[in-house]
């Protein structure tokens, strides 16, 4: 009992900023007492706000209240010294070079006990306390004491880090996400845009300054050759005109003796140029450059339409914000309930669609299919018509057999039956077998043992943008199979693949 009072006394005469015996105690308006160069120097750090405060109750003093020695609490400390009550704590307890040091105590430091990642802040025993019975200090993280706590404080808006990005592989506050990650990355995106752009318009206008070119050299070939062809020809003609005359003149001799005496003596005429050797090309000779440059361009302008959908579709799908979290219950679920149906075109030819292209059901006759790039010929699989972005739910019901629930990117394989084509099998599809006795999920050639319950109903939830993948089992209640964390580089689709001749698997309709 003794030394349950001295321990009272302790707690009741030790100053609570230096947790030492009140030296020099004084005591403010408010009723607490402190050692007087404790609460000096807490009143000192608080002139340049001019405000001054108690650091126990918090109550303000304007202006900085004057300090008188409270001479009851110095005469009781030093009575209770003289009973042989310790006036400070061991020495072990305070903190050393490599300790952490408590964030509050002032003068000598204790060390800290534990480390807030809330307050970003390291406290001792004592004045970690309000972290114990204060309602709003439970909720923060308490750790072992750290020396590290301004690592997570943001060099440039002094906010804590609590986002990581996954871009940069670094903690950031969530100014960062606004000034740097997302005004940064638009700013990128806009001057790589215009970047490329800007080399595109120079590739096409080097090809027509080259066009432009080949056409004027042709043309002045062309000139050239015709204005030399027609200098030619109008020197054969004046030719034959001169010959013409002399043979006029040479007509009207009436003596025959004459004629054939003066004959001999007319020049003979040159080489003529014959008409096959002239090539007479026909008006519409540059006319085809331009349907050749018509045709280039009516496909440059369907691949930039194609394209532009791409890129619209990235750039609106853009979101800063964090991914809600997953839904609990299925009503929840049901709030992100997509409308699915299967393509024909990718069907295997021993799966028969029905219900309006919602139900497939493995056939031992083929059917009859037209011929499509898209369709698996290998395994007995199908995919969804529809691509799936942004936050998804649908549920499959089968029956009769083995049966793979899977998403998968557009561009898997489809001719062959290997690990290249099946869902689960490459890195292309994620997949859950079904089975009467079991589960198991399937990525990259991992096949995964899954436990649940059993149904003959499973529920698919998809986050795109965040890259979660989650398996129910529905039944009454929903029972979580398989969650999967990823990066969704590409639109999703829906897929089935049926292994037993008869069984079937059908997309619910849920609205």
């Amino acid at each position: 009992m003794a030394q349950k009072g001295v321990q009272l006394d302790r707690e009741t005469f030790s100053c609570s900023i230096c947790l030492d015996l009140l030296k020099d105690p004084v005591t403010t308006t408010c009723g607490h007492s402190y050692c007087r160069n404790c609460i000096k120097a807490h009143f000192d750090e608080e002139d340049r706000k001019g405000i001054h405060s108690c650091p126990q109750c918090r109550k303000t003093f304007i202006p900085r209240p004057v300090l008188e020695k409270n001479t009851m609490l110095a005469a009781l400390v030093e009575q209770l010294k003289k009973t042989g009550l310790q006036a400070a704590p061991a020495d072990h307890c305070y903190a050393g070079p490599e300790d952490v040091a408590c964030d509050v105590c002032t003068g000598r430091k204790l060390k800290a006990i534990k480390s807030c990642l809330f307050c970003l802040a390291s406290y001792c025993e004592k004045h970690l306390q309000p972290h114990y019975d204060a309602a709003p200090f439970k909720k923060h993280k308490l750790v072992a004491p750290s020396k590290k706590l301004q690592e997570n404080i943001c060099s440039r808006h002094d906010e804590v880090m609590k986002i990581f990005c996954r871009t940069d592989q670094q903690n950031i506050c969530y100014l960062c996400t606004v000034d740097e990650h997302i005004n940064g990355s638009a700013n990128k995106a806009v001057e790589d845009s215009e970047k490329m752009f800007t080399e595109l318009i120079r590739l096409i206008q080097k090809r027509s300054s080259d066009v432009k070119q080949q056409v004027r050299s042709q043309q002045e070939t062309e000139v050239s050759r015709v204005k030399e062809l027609q200098e030619k020809l109008e020197q054969e003609i004046a030719e034959l005109k001169r010959k013409d005359g002399e043979l006029e003149q040479l007509s009207h001799t009436e003596d025959h003796n004459q004629f054939l005496h003066n004959y001999p003596s007319l020049s003979a005429l040159s080489e003529s140029t014959h008409s096959s050797s002239i090539n007479i090309r026909p008006l519409s000779y540059f006319e085809d450059v331009t349907a050749a440059v018509s045709e280039t361009r009516d496909k440059l302008q369907d691949i930039l339409r194609e394209e532009w959908t791409n890129i619209s579709l990235t750039v609106t799908e853009v979101d800063v914000l964090l991914s809600p979290p997953e839904p609990k219950t299925r009503a929840g679920f049901l709030k992100y309930s997509c409308e699915i149906t299967l393509d024909p075109n990718t069907a295997h030819t021993r799966l028969l669609l029905s219900e309006g292209n919602r139900k497939v059901t493995l056939m031992k006759q083929e059917q009859s299919y037209s011929d499509h790039p898209d369709r698996f010929t290998g395994w007995c699989q199908v995919l969804s018509r529809e691509n799936l972005t942004g936050r998804c739910y649908w549920e499959v019901e089968w029956r009769g057999g083995a049966v793979c629930v899977a998403v998968a990117y557009k561009n898997i394989s489809r001719a062959l039956y290997s690990d290249e084509c099946v869902f689960g099998g490459n890195v292309e599809s994620w997949a859950l077998r079904c089975d009467k006795n079991s589960y198991d999920f399937s990525f990259n050639k991992v096949q995964t043992p899954v436990s649940g319950p059993r149904s003959s109903r499973v529920g698919v939830y998809l986050d795109h943008r965040a890259g979660i993948l989650s398996f129910y089992s529905v039944s009454e209640t929903m029972t979580l199979l398989h969650r999967v964390q990823t990066t969704c580089t590409q639109p999703l689709y829906a897929g089935l693949r049926l292994s037993n001749y008869g069984a079937t698997a059908e997309l619910i309709k849920l609205r």
